[in-house]
């Protein structure tokens, strides 16, 4: 029997959260996803999904995963060091890493897992010699998976310490106070692109810091990768930094093929280190063969049709362009994401829910997710997307908007 006081709190902390105007909603969809999708009979615009590449049902991936069933199976009943790696896994790890422009590449089932791994298999393991302190530096904007990653690191003698919003000289300054200390690892982590936001990492300047301090610089590029750089190889390609970066992190649950898995990148030291040490690796079950294979598909794609990243940024660019045209506030960057900055919950609640009613989808964020007074719209656009797409999406929101006396 669950106890009656931790129901009664559930209750009200629910209360709580629709009062406050806070509650997310899970809408059902009918169909695969694409740049319009079926909720409730009716199809709607899409602009909430992270499908940048538009491949989440390409035919090539759907043909990939029905030619892969018959050959590999299903799934593969296991972890990776027991039963469960094929020949496909390797191949996609190495291609991975080929791509990304680094030694070698481990999968995960997800980013997510990937950040955990990562953290707590570098950190908590007690090698080296002596006493010795580690310090981790992170931007204030960071994902919650490196948040989280960070809440696993247990050890009395790790310094976190958190610096502004890609404040390359707050960061400086801490790594210059630190330089007395008796250090084992410095470990600096930022995304490439911060979901949020839609900006992207001062990497140039984190790279020469790395450098400068013998710091690991460890990014997040869920994001950036499949999207920035002119082969689609994310934030460090696009900034003339590729393979420069000691370790990313990265996904195929957004714009490689919008599934599932994430993966670790980087020296072939640390990938054959994490391979032993790794729990959320270990101990987690195999990707399945269907989506190994159709992320191996994504990279022949992404090879024959670098332009997808180049029209996606297009797109984006002109839709960013129209929404400030129209008198609403969004924020610096240049990516697929286009946060609209509403300021309060309940306002951003009750746009999402006008907009969707209206038939564009697109959803609402609010503290904690980004910071208190910030909550926004935010619109993710994609190769998929027509100019048409586009037009009546500006018209939604233009007429909403106005409903709403935002503009």
């Amino acid at each position: 029997m669950y106890s009656e006081l931790l129901i009664k709190n559930i209750k009200q902390e629910i209360e709580q959260l629709t009062v406050a105007g806070k509650i997310k909603t899970e809408r059902l969809l009918a169909s695969p996803q694409g740049p319009e999708v079926l909720i409730n009979g009716r199809k709607v615009l899409m602009f909430a999904s992270n499908n940048y590449l538009g491949l989440a049902n390409h035919p090539a991936l759907v043909a990939a995963v029905q030619e892969t069933l018959p050959r590999y199976g299903y799934g593969l009943s296991s972890v990776r060091f027991i039963c469960g790696t094929q020949t496909i896994h390797r191949q996609l790890e190495q291609r991975l890493a080929e791509f990304l422009g680094v030694d070698d590449a481990i999968l995960y089932s997800s980013n997510y897992m990937a950040n955990l791994g990562f953290f707590a298999s570098i950190v908590n393991e007690p090698f080296g010699f002596g006493t010795y302190l580690d310090v981790i530096y992170s931007d204030e904007l960071n994902h919650a998976s490196i948040v989280d990653a960070l809440k696993l690191v247990k050890r009395d003698n790790v310094l976190k310490r958190v610096y502004p919003h890609n404040d390359t000289v707050a960061l400086e300054a801490m790594l210059e106070e630190d330089q007395a200390k008796e250090l084992r690892h410095r470990i600096v982590a930022t995304d490439g692109v911060f979901s949020m936001e839609g900006d992207t990492a001062s990497l140039n300047e984190l790279v020469r810091l790395a450098n400068n301090y013998q710091a690991c610089l460890f990014v997040d590029d869920a994001h950036g990768v499949g999207v920035l750089g002119s082969s689609g190889a994310g934030t460090p390609e696009a900034l003339g930094l590729h393979g420069q970066v000691d370790v990313l992190s990265g996904t195929f649950g957004k714009a490689l093929g919008g599934a599932l898995g994430g993966y670790l990148a980087g020296r072939q030291e640390m990938i054959d280190f994490l391979r032993q040490k790794s729990r959320t690796y270990t101990f987690s079950n195999s990707l399945p063969p269907a989506m190994v294979m159709a992320s191996l598909r994504v990279l022949d794609l992404l090879k024959a049709e670098p332009q997808l990243c180049s029209l996606v940024l297009a797109q984006a660019k002109y839709f960013k362009q129209r929404v400030q045209e129209l008198g609403f506030k969004t924020l610096p960057g240049q990516h697929p994401i286009v946060p609209v900055v509403l300021g309060e919950a309940k306002l951003t609640q009750e746009m999402s829910r006008r907009l969707f009613e209206a038939g564009l989808y697109v959803v609402g964020l609010w503290f904690p997710v980004v910071p208190e007074g910030t909550a926004r719209l935010r619109f993710q656009i994609s190769a998929a997307h027509t100019r048409e797409h586009l037009e009546q999406a500006l018209k939604i929101l233009e007429s909403v908007g106005r409903e709403l006396k935002v503009i």
